[in-house]
């Protein structure tokens, strides 16, 4: 029963979230802040992770293609493969769920804890709206940070492949080009957008609905990065098999 009253409450958040807005020019500035916070700031360990597990994927690849006959150019195709089905949308995003998630539960769960959101209904603004609409906006964004993982895994993979010498640049760029279906590439995005709202709205659920005090808040960002990873990885699941199955 708990987590049937949970999910109720999370639906009634979003369809709260949608209702008395706050003002544009309000709203404006918050949508900003929250794309320098959650988008903005997490580029660098995007970058970072995208480029090293490009790499290592490349490198995998190759010393486990033994057999001569099978073409070098593969070891590009499977890095972008990897790289754009699963790679960048998916994991990416479970990563997200600890940085950007946990953000978002413990800035939205310390202003429950110091009573501000109890100060924002006083002074009769939806607080739903003016706390969770902005981080969601905002994370419409999270597909350009993920094309940003995608370009610098692949780059990886390249820089892996051809200073390591596993494979040629023009053997790497050739199985990039390989059987390249812009559906993928879709797909990818379709997922993108799911999982940006899911980063927006679960963690956001935590936060606002937490009870205690500043112990109360940890323990609400933990489990709202564990119901994040969850869900991202059965929707992940459930998009796969609808798309590509």
């Amino acid at each position: 029963m708990t987590y049937l009253h949970n999910i109720g409450s999370y639906f009634l958040m979003i369809r709260e979230m949608f209702r008395k807005p706050t003002k544009w020019s309000v709203m404006r500035q918050l949508i900003l802040n929250d794309i320098n916070d959650l988008i903005i700031g997490s580029l660098g360990i995007i970058a970072f992770i995208s480029f090293f597990v490009g790499g290592v994927i490349s490198i995998q690849t190759a010393l486990n293609i033994e057999n001569p006959l099978i073409p070098k150019h593969l070891v590009g195709f499977a890095t972008r493969q990897s790289v754009i089905l699963e790679f960048a949308p998916t994991f990416i995003s479970v990563i997200m769920a600890g940085k950007v998630g946990s953000f978002i539960t413990s800035s939205i769960g310390t202003m429950r804890v110091t009573e501000q959101i109890d100060a924002l209904e006083v002074m009769g603004i939806n607080s739903l709206n003016y706390l969770v609409f902005p981080k969601t906006i905002a994370l419409l964004f999270y597909p350009f940070a993920i094309t940003f993982g995608m370009f610098l895994g692949i780059l990886g993979g390249m820089a892996a492949c051809t200073f390591g010498g596993y494979s040629t640049l023009t053997d790497y760029i050739t199985g990039i080009q390989t059987d390249f279906e812009t559906f993928h590439v879709y797909y990818a995005f379709i997922k993108t957008f799911v999982f940006a709202f899911v980063l927006a709205t679960i963690p956001s659920f935590h936060g606002y609905y937490m009870k205690g005090g500043a112990l109360e808040v940890g323990k609400a960002s933990t489990t709202s990065f564990v119901w994040t990873a969850v869900v991202i990885i059965l929707l992940n699941y459930i998009l796969t098999d609808v798309m590509l199955g």
